[in-house]
């Protein structure tokens, strides 16, 4: 524009708002093309999340059901190991109270 005001010819004017309005064009061109690409890529995520999810929540339940059990297992061993370690207690408490008393538990030898 400013080549308009020192007197230059309307033709070179012209050209020269054609030239700033094809480089404004190009880039807003570029821009768009961008977002239609992170747009694009956008969508091909969400459905591949929408695919995927499903499958990764039954593998998360079937996880956590093995992990369940498991730990049902243990607890299950846990209390076992308690109630064995109370009953080895129980039978030398008796086994005392018999030898205090001159009498002891009835065992068959081979």
């Amino acid at each position: 524009m400013q080549n308009w005001k020192k007197g230059l010819d309307w033709r070179s004017f012209l050209i020269d708002l054609l030239e700033m309005s094809l480089q404004r064009v190009l880039g807003l061109k570029k821009m768009v093309d961008r977002w239609q690409n992170s747009h694009t890529y956008c969508l091909w995520q969400m459905t591949l999340r929408q695919r995927r999810n499903p499958y990764a929540i039954l593998r998360m339940q079937d996880t956590m059901a093995q992990e369940l059990a498991l730990a049902n297992k243990q607890l299950l061993m846990v209390r076992q190991a308690a109630l064995h370690q109370l009953f080895e207690k129980e039978h030398r408490q008796y086994q005392q109270e018999l030898n205090q008393m001159g009498k002891a538990f009835y065992v068959e030898r081979l």
